[in-house]
């Protein structure tokens, strides 16, 4: 048989025990307090009522009267007794200087001796004292009767302490009304504070909140996607080490509290962190970076907050552009294998028809104008991966009816190039160029791209230049920006193509420009350092990647 094992009380239930018991304690000192002090007053209001009615008898000529008489008792003991029951004292007793009693409530004390100090009175003082008497603790005042500047007899009044302590216990007991009242007031007071509390904290307690926050340190530290959360001034409330490494910026500390536009991001990812709508699955470029930004607002009733997670898909975006690559290639390879198909045809029936002379010539005239396609690229970029696009991307351009030509002016040999610059990025840049310029120049009657490298001093020269419609001196920034494009928005989307190849070019510290071709259409110039340093991250792949589709 399991047994339970009881749960520990939730962080509201121990805030609600000890504040029930805080203000229990309070309470009740306040309680003790006030009845301790409530006690010391009424003792003294005791001995101060007790002195003055002692003093009145003292001062009175009727007692003086009788004392001079043979028998003192019979005219003042009824005297003492109105006297105790007007002034609400418990006693009052005269008696001579010897301290034999003259009167006193138990008639069986009277001419017996005081029970008491009297010495202070003897000596003319008025005192007070509690003192256990005939009639119990007693709060009393004893003074002296003079008569010509002698002392003729003594004056007794006092209260009993059980007197007192009736007075002090009426004013207790509506204190403790009152303090239960203040008590079920904060019990409840406290109890709804605390209900509260219960749902902000869904009833947990305070080793389970300890254990979430640690659980949800260590997620946020060992997710790599980035994660940031923004308050509703669009201030990062919250950033992990992933957001921290994909948006490039500086330590947590440093971030947290700061505006989003403050960052120094580019502008198309600050304003979509800025927008109020949700984002899903947004591409934006930083500087070495291809990001898939989507953000979800939090709220409650009211605007609370953003919450925005990062992908890094520099990596998928290299993989998705050599795709592309090679299912153009694949294309391209298709075509020229249907026209090898049909030249090999016509040279089989050449010879079938016995004209081999004519076949061999035919079959010559084709080989010889393959190579001297092959011979002019490589003679001019000799320099294998450029060598080897420029190949390929003459197929694909001739597949879509646009002719692709090497000008006489490229000349780039193999091992012309620094390690800091990559055949990667060149990748990026002029595959990126040359399928914008393809496009561009697909529709126009006279369709050609021609496409220039060079060294110019320490520079590396690439030009693409289309006959196509040409762009538009106002475009001219803006063709460079991610999501721009003139043409309509394909099944994968327009507008990235120029983008990947200013992120290439910018980390590269080079230049990029667009001007109008002599021959109409658009020409796209890059300048690239050739001693210039890599200051790329290792994971910025996607400088290798064309996206075809270009974007002018």
């Amino acid at each position: 048989m399991r047994i339970p094992v009881p749960r520990p009380r939730s962080l509201a239930g121990q805030l609600f025990a000890m504040q029930a018991v805080l203000i229990a304690v309070v309470v009740v000192g306040y309680a003790l307090f006030t009845y301790v002090s409530d006690r010391s007053q009424a003792e003294d209001a005791a001995a101060r009522q007790a002195k003055a009615v002692a003093r009145s008898v003292a001062d009175s000529p009727f007692v003086w009267e009788e004392i001079r008489t043979s028998h003192p008792t019979v005219e003042l003991q009824p005297y003492a007794l109105r006297v105790m029951r007007d002034s609400e004292v418990d006693f009052v007793t005269i008696m001579n200087p010897e301290g034999i009693r003259w009167t006193h409530p138990d008639k069986k004390q009277i001419g017996k001796k005081f029970k008491g100090n009297i010495a202070p009175a003897l000596a003319g003082d008025t005192f007070t004292e509690t003192y256990t008497g005939t009639l119990g603790a007693s709060v009393r005042a004893v003074t002296p009767i003079k008569s010509d500047g002698r002392i003729v007899g003594l004056v007794s009044a006092g209260i009993t302490v059980e007197a007192v302590s009736k007075r002090v216990e009426s004013q207790l007991t509506a204190l403790l009304g009152v303090a239960a009242g203040a008590l079920a007031l904060g019990a409840v007071g406290t109890y709804v504070i605390n209900a509260r509390l219960r749902r902000h904290t869904r009833g947990l307690n305070a080793a389970e909140l300890s254990h979430m926050h640690d659980y949800h340190q260590a997620a946020l530290h060992a997710v790599r996607e980035g994660l940031l959360m923004l308050d509703g001034q669009y201030r990062v409330a919250l950033i992990n080490d992933g957001a921290q490494e994909l948006l490039g910026v500086s330590s947590e500390d440093e971030v947290v509290g700061r505006s989003v536009a403050d960052l120094g991001l580019p502008a198309p990812l600050t304003g979509a962190l800025l927008a109020s709508e949700p984002r899903v699955d947004e591409v934006h470029l930083t500087a070495d970076r291809v990001l898939v930004v989507n953000t979800s607002p939090v709220s409650g009733g009211e605007r609370r907050g953003t919450v925005v997670t990062l992908r890094d898909v520099t990596e998928l975006q290299s993989l998705m552009g050599e795709l592309d690559s090679e299912r153009g290639f694949t294309q391209a390879l298709r075509s020229q294998a249907h026209e090898a198909a049909n030249r090999l045809h016509t040279v089989v029936s050449l010879i079938e028809l016995g004209r081999a002379e004519q076949a061999v010539d035919f079959a010559t005239a084709e080989l010889e104008l393959a190579q001297a396609l092959t011979d002019q690229v490589v003679a001019a970029v000799s320099e294998p991966v450029l060598a080897a696009l420029l190949l390929g991307k003459t197929a694909q351009a001739n597949e879509r009816g646009v002719e692709l030509v090497v000008s006489e002016d490229s000349r780039l040999d193999d091992g012309l190039l620094p390690p800091s610059l990559p055949a990667r990025d060149l990748v990026t840049i002029l595959g990126n160029l040359i399928d914008n310029a393809v496009d561009a120049a697909q529709g126009s009657l006279r369709g050609q791209v021609t496409v220039t490298a060079y060294t110019d001093g320490g520079e590396l020269v690439l030009r693409v230049s289309d006959t196509g419609a040409g762009v538009d001196p106002a475009h001219a920034e803006a063709v460079f920006q991610r999501g721009f494009s003139t043409k309509p928005a394909g099944p994968g989307g327009r507008g990235l193509g120029l983008a990947l190849v200013r992120q290439a070019v910018n980390r590269r510290e080079g230049t990029l420009s667009v001007s109008e071709a002599d021959g109409g259409g658009a020409e796209f110039e890059v300048r690239l350092p050739l001693g210039g340093e890599d200051r790329s991250s290792e994971r910025a792949a996607v400088s290798g990647s064309t996206v075809p589709g270009g974007d002018a």
